[in-house]
């Protein structure tokens, strides 16, 4: 099963937020959190690791668009959906300016937000921004960091990156020797089991609390997984 994204449904209807979360939660591919105004969405992001907010255009006590301008100057760099009944080429115009990724009009069609969702997080996990969770660490590749739940950061190389990419993009499905060979140091002649093996152990050493016993980078039979 692949790790569950962290979505936030940020919308004043009630039913629409819940009918949305009811039908997300249903795909097993997602978390949700719902807010009902923008600064409720606001403090959500702060406290959370979001990995995708849908927002209405029209909130209670701030224009969305407001809102996702304001989430951008704070620091959060995740896709940003835009809900709005009113289509026009200046209101898509004005949402992306401020932020935003895509725009959706009212009403739509479940299937093609659940595509939209799935696009924008396709994406963002491959660009330069992509922030993931992996056990207590947030992990920033394109940094090549993990930061602790203290803020402490431990600097990972080149390979023990690409490493915890892979796997993390495998949920926790196991992910064989020769297929992190092949995906990380590509099909190199002179690159052998114990290169990786050695990987492992100086990751395990950084991540691990017990690297004896790991509980986040666990061997299973024939290669890797990671445990969120």
């Amino acid at each position: 099963m692949p790790h569950a994204r962290h979505l936030l449904i940020v919308d004043d209807e009630e039913d629409l937020r819940e009918t949305l979360s009811e039908q997300l939660a249903l795909t097993d591919e997602f978390t949700l959190s719902t807010a009902a105004s923008g600064a409720e969405a606001l403090d959500v992001v702060k406290e959370n690791n979001i990995d995708l907010v849908i927002m209405d255009v029209g909130l209670p006590d701030m224009d969305g668009r407001d809102a996702v301008k304001r989430m951008r100057e704070g620091g959060f760099r995740s896709p940003v959906i835009m809900l709005t009944g009113h289509a026009t080429d200046s209101d898509t115009v004005l949402g992306l300016d401020a932020g935003a990724n895509d725009y959706v009009a009212k009403p739509f069609r479940f299937a093609v937000l659940l595509a939209r969702i799935r696009a924008q997080l396709r994406q963002y996990e491959a660009s330069e921004d992509a922030v993931f969770s992996i056990g207590p660490y947030t992990f920033r590749p394109s940094a090549k960091l993990l930061v602790n739940e203290r803020g402490s950061k431990l600097k990972l190389t080149e390979k023990e990156t690409a490493i915890l990419r892979f796997l993390y993009r495998a949920g926790q499905k196991v992910v064989t020797r020769e297929v992190l060979l092949a995906e990380v140091w590509g099909y190199n002649a002179n690159v052998t089991t114990h290169t990786l093996e050695t990987h492992i152990y100086r990751l395990r050493q950084k991540i691990e609390q017990d690297p004896s016993n790991a509980r986040i980078l666990v061997t299973e039979q024939g290669g890797y997984k990671l445990i969120p």
